[in-house]
């Protein structure tokens, strides 16, 4: 074992964990005697062997091991078999990061040097713990979440991408990925050997690519992001039997507000979201506007926050799954929601998170660059694309002005072409502050995008555009087109079950639902059924407002659930 992976080794091994480790001391605690008593209650005692596993990754953890003799050595181990030691754990401190408040897979080993005593808390008194020992609580949630920090910076733990780095079907998967702070790493074929190696030896024609090599060393063919899922661990099979109190569909500032609300006081709760937590805000690059954070927040480490709250308190979170229809029968007293593998989540009430979609424009060959030069959204891995580059962006509402902020401090220069003929009616003041005094953003009022241009191979080259107010084109050399132009409510999975919708689409609440008095002013047509945040018509489409609603469905759902008149399971 090398000095640099003991810990309370001498300053120079300190020294380079610290550097590994930039908050070492918070990553890392060591509890002490009288707080260990304090814990022994939410645990059993177990005992390893030299050599023995006590978690391995891809397998579900155990839960959170505290160490009480003999040391611990963490590695990692990616699915081409190369193994990297992380640190070495010894008496005082304890084995877990975020992922095992719900039991999640491992992503890292571990395993007993010489003969270990641990203390063993499984995920559900884990939780318990943070609850009824608030000052360890958060000591030991701070150090769960810079550990997956840690790993995500390195990369370690995850699924390996291979593929040229700014291929569609890579930029795709890092964007599932870092949406759901899931930890990869990608390798390029042409300057690793390794790569280079798992391509000769599965031959993979381009649509193929990239190939993902799973931690127990499954290689997936250009995998869809729920094949992915599925393949790491991030989704488990829905229990027949479980009836939750509430399934809240969609994982968006309302929802998971819904979410950490329900669940801290007590109901059990489902949460499924189609690609990943956060909605249209967790890939906005910067809120400035939401109280509490006078800097601003980025909407991932915002809504990260969120996500980490819900599993603290015991929601379970289905992510990557999609909800395709909604069946209000309630043959068996309950709701049943059915996700796109034909797994039935049951719930004795639903509330409708759904938000938005971004709305695509009739643009010829739109489809055809989605992925290779078109974007919806704006995330480091875009910017780093377009850094350099002249890039062209639509819009003029608070999404389109975050979006150019940010490109602006990675793009050579940023077009804004926007419909109308000024921003004033669509953005915050700040917003127009900010952009006007960029020197590198270019405003084009009263125009709109013609048509594009590139070639299927590759990806998209020339952007097409007209002014409204005169018949001529003009084009943009351009390789990265940024589209945000509103969005429509996801309530598609909603057909047939009666839930009432404006001519927009958008779920309309406070309606009477059949009974002698006005329904809840998020209750839908049907009873038992909620709606929040952006997908429910009338809401302000803000994020404060989001969450607002999120916090207040709760009483309602309190309401509905304790009503005698409601039928009981």
């Amino acid at each position: 074992m090398s000095e640099e992976t003991i810990l309370g080794q001498e300053a120079s091994g300190n020294a380079s964990l610290a550097s590994a480790f930039p908050r070492f001391e918070q990553t890392f605690p060591t509890l002490t005697a009288q707080e260990i008593a304090r814990i022994h209650r939410f645990g059993e005692e177990r005992n390893y062997r030299h050599g023995a596993a006590l978690f391995e990754t891809g397998k579900p953890g155990p839960g959170m091991f505290v160490i009480l003799s003999g040391h611990v050595a963490i590695t990692q181990r990616d699915g081409l078999g190369r193994v990297t030691p992380v640190i070495d754990q010894g008496p005082g401190q304890f084995l877990a990061e975020i992922g095992q408040l719900s039991g999640r897979a491992a992503l890292v080993d571990g395993h007993a040097e010489g003969d270990v005593a641990t203390l063993l808390i499984s995920p559900e008194r884990l939780r318990a713990l943070m609850v009824a020992e608030a000052d360890l609580g958060e000591r030991i949630m701070r150090a769960l979440i810079l550990r997956r920090v840690s790993l995500i910076r390195g990369g370690a733990g995850g699924p390996v991408l291979i593929g040229p780095a700014n291929s569609a079907g890579v930029i795709r998967l890092q964007g599932f990925l870092s949406r759901n702070s899931y930890p990869y790493h990608v390798l390029c074929p042409y300057a690793d050997a390794d790569a280079a190696d798992v391509i000769a030896r599965y031959s993979p024609s381009p649509a193929d690519l990239p190939l993902v090599v799973t931690p127990d060393g499954t290689v997936l063919r250009n995998p869809r992001e729920s094949d992915l899922a599925r393949a790491i661990g991030m989704v488990r099979a829905v229990s027949k039997d479980m009836i939750y109190d509430v399934a809240v569909v969609g994982s968006g500032p309302a929802g998971m507000s819904t979410a950490v609300y329900a669940a801290s006081e007590g109901l059990a709760v489902a949460v499924c979201d189609t690609r990943s937590f956060g909605g249209q805000a967790g890939a906005s690059a910067r809120i400035e506007n939401y109280l509490g954070f006078p800097t601003g927040i980025s909407g991932q480490a915002l809504m990260a926050r969120a996500f980490n709250q819900a599993q603290k308190f015991g929601a379970e979170i289905m992510i990557p799954v999609e909800v395709k229809s909604l069946d209000c029968s309630r043959a068996d007293g309950a709701f049943g929601l059915t996700l796109d593998n034909d797994d039935v989540v049951r719930a004795r009430s639903v509330v409708i998170a759904s938000g938005a979609r971004y709305r695509r424009p009739e643009i010829d060959s739109l489809a055809d660059f989605e992925g290779r030069g078109v974007w919806y959204w704006a995330s480091p891995i875009e910017a780093r694309l377009c850094a350099g580059q002249d890039v062209v962006l639509v819009g003029g509402g608070n999404s389109a002005g975050q979006a150019a902020v940010f490109l602006s401090g990675h793009a050579r220069k940023v077009h804004m072409v926007i419909r109308g003929g000024g921003l004033g009616a669509s953005m915050s003041r700040y917003l127009i502050e900010r952009i006007e005094a960029a020197a590198n953003i270019e405003l084009i009022f009263n125009a709109e995008i013609a048509g594009l241009e590139g070639t299927k191979e590759s990806s998209l080259e020339h952007v097409r555009w007209r002014s409204r107010l005169a018949p001529e084109e003009s084009r943009f050399d351009t390789r990265n087109l940024f589209l945000f132009v509103g969005a429509d409510p996801a309530t598609g999975w909603l057909d047939g079950c009666g839930v009432a919708v404006d001519r927009a689409g958008f779920v309309v609440t406070g309606v009477q639902n059949g009974g002698t008095s006005p329904a809840s002013v998020l209750e839908t047509s049907v009873s038992g059924v909620f709606a929040v945040g952006d997908v429910r018509s009338g809401s302000v489409k803000r994020v404060g407002g989001a969450i607002g609603e999120g916090a207040q469905v709760v009483a309602a759902l309190h309401g509905y659930l304790n009503d005698p008149a409601r039928p009981s399971l």
